[in-house]
């Protein structure tokens, strides 16, 4: 039983750990957005939500798929 609640408890403190670095990874894309976009094209400013899925959505479309062979 011991060995199941570490391993609970491992997976609680990796899902918290990637969580906040997802958190301190998208503060440079709503900083960036906030700052030039809004004042360059007049879009709406962004919340850290908006930012991290502009982030996560960019990393879809423009993530690197060429083989190395």
């Amino acid at each position: 039983m011991d060995n199941a609640l570490g391993v609970i408890l491992a997976i609680l403190i990796l899902i918290v750990g990637l969580m906040i670095v997802g958190l301190v990874i998208a503060f440079p894309v709503l900083w960036l957005w906030n700052y030039a976009v809004v004042a360059v094209f007049g879009l709406p400013a962004i919340n850290w939500g908006q930012a991290w899925a502009l982030m996560v959505l960019s990393g879809i479309l423009f993530k690197n798929t060429a083989s190395k062979s």
